[in-house]
């Protein structure tokens, strides 16, 4: 369930506040490829079905960055803040990735709100984002993620 903040300045006191868990998200094939197009990485592990059938992972995985890249997928699902006359996307801290996910299997993210602060006249919020992977108790990646809020 989405957590919504009705202006940026209502993130101010929400350190450790949770967030999600987002709906599952499939990661088949045709995104891995896709991806691997878009960013010309056709590394076999990630494109050759039959090569990596006998690789370390016993089939094709997903792209590291194409997991990282995710979070903007699943942010929305995890945080909605309004009343705001734009944000940028400031960045990201202490990405990880911590196990690979493999073709066929679905993922989601939980949040955690790290911190919030007033910055050049604007709010920033930094969230803890970790990418699950379905059935496995070690997470894909984790990283924080910092959003900075300009207030109308």
């Amino acid at each position: 369930m989405t957590r919504v903040y009705h202006q940026p300045a209502d993130l101010i006191g929400q350190e450790g506040a949770l967030l999600g868990p987002t709906d599952w998200l499939l990661i088949d094939q045709a995104r891995v490829d896709g991806f691997a197009d878009v960013t010309n990485d056709h590394q076999w592990i990630h494109v050759d079905v039959d090569r990596a059938a006998a690789g370390p992972f016993g089939g094709t995985i997903a792209h590291g960055y194409l997991t990282l890249s995710l979070v903007n997928h699943f942010l929305p699902e995890l945080i909605e803040v309004r009343g705001f006359a734009h944000a940028v996307n400031v960045g990201a801290d202490r990405l990880r990735f911590l196990s690979p996910v493999k073709v066929g299997s679905r993922i989601r993210a939980t949040g955690e709100i790290i911190s919030v602060e007033e910055i050049k006249l604007a709010i920033q919020s930094v969230v803890r984002v970790t990418i699950e992977i379905e059935n496995q108790t070690k997470p894909a990646c984790v990283l924080d993620t910092i959003s900075r809020y300009f207030p109308e």
